[in-house]
């Protein structure tokens, strides 16, 4: 419970009252979230059981897809059951349960992205010496870092809420507890602590895009020697990941860049990050990609098999 505070519950204005708009919401992200889950864990699969996925980059995607479904879940099935309820409602401890895994799996993604970039700048600049460089060492470091850095990232902010009192009211316009509109209802002056959201959340999002955009600096230095084929095969396996960073740190930055203050629009630029880049993710990676793509055929024809004996 945090100190001081007499309230108990929050309530969520999501995103309509009106029970027709609830109803097509209800099946719209009914029907996403179960993309969500079906598609990354068609990947986390594929890749499992797969032989010739078996370099740093497939190992990465797996659990990137992992924490995906992880990520999503935090605020996706609250947002599907409200939309079926007239009054939306969250506990107290319960909304700092959500924050805390939203910002640990989205932590985690953060890192995992930079640490993919990362893994495409030693493949690409570095063919002869990548698996030396990305060994399985290597890959379960970079991995454990990105799994500390989410859960460093999400104490602080944690830690920063529990300052707050919070005396009512009490109703939140959004669908899911997050920092700027829990800093809107406490009721003490939130200036410094809000700054400190912006260090933390926004800056680790706006260096981790900086880090990202110079790796593939770095790549399109190296590749300005290259025939335009060997160019074209380099760049194609980092267009689905640049994709993916797009999407997820443009909201990002958006919302935990400026000062702490919520706009109406932020409700549906979080939507970007906690659903549809999750969604698009299984997308991106298999559609532009041969590799997976064959991998998932080959298991569909050996399910197939297995099942007609």
């Amino acid at each position: 419970m945090l100190p001081t505070s007499n309230v108990t519950e929050f309530i969520f204005l999501g995103f309509s009252s009106k029970q027709e708009v609830q109803r097509v919401f209800f099946v719209v992200f009914l029907l996403m979230y179960t993309a969500v889950v079906l598609g990354n864990s068609l990947i986390v699969l594929t890749i499992k059981c797969s032989n010739s996925l078996g370099s740093p980059m497939y190992f990465f995607l797996s659990h990137l897809s992992f924490v995906e479904i992880c990520y999503s879940s935090t605020t996706s099935p609250k947002l599907i059951v409200d939309l079926l309820v007239k009054k939306k409602t969250i506990s107290l401890e319960g909304c700092i349960t959500q924050l805390f895994f939203m910002h640990f799996f989205g932590g985690i993604e953060i890192f995992l992205l930079t640490v993919m970039a990362y893994d495409r700048c030693v493949a690409i600049c570095k063919p002869l010496h990548y698996m030396t460089i990305m060994n399985k060492q290597m890959c379960g470091l970079l991995l454990g870092v990105s799994w500390m850095g989410g859960f460093l990232h999400s104490i602080a902010q944690i830690l920063l809420m529990f300052r707050l009192p919070f005396c009512g009211p009490n109703v939140i316009d959004h669908y899911f507890c997050d920092l700027l509109p829990l800093l809107e209802l406490a009721c003490t002056d939130t200036y410094f602590i809000g700054q400190l959201i912006v260090v933390n959340g926004g800056s680790l999002s706006l260096i981790s895009f900086g880090v990202l955009l110079t790796s593939y600096a770095v790549i399109l230095v190296h590749l300005r020697g290259h025939s335009k084929e060997g160019r074209q095969k380099a760049l194609s396996t980092c267009a689905s990941h640049i994709t993916v960073v797009v999407l997820f740190f443009g909201p990002c930055i958006f919302i935990y860049m400026r000062p702490s203050t919520t706009l109406s629009i932020d409700k549906m630029v979080a939507v970007f990050y906690t659903v549809i880049t999750p969604l698009l993710n299984p997308v991106i990676y298999s559609l532009r990609n041969a590799e997976v793509k064959n991998a998932m055929r080959k298991l569909w024809v050996r399910t197939l098999k297995k099942n007609e004996k």
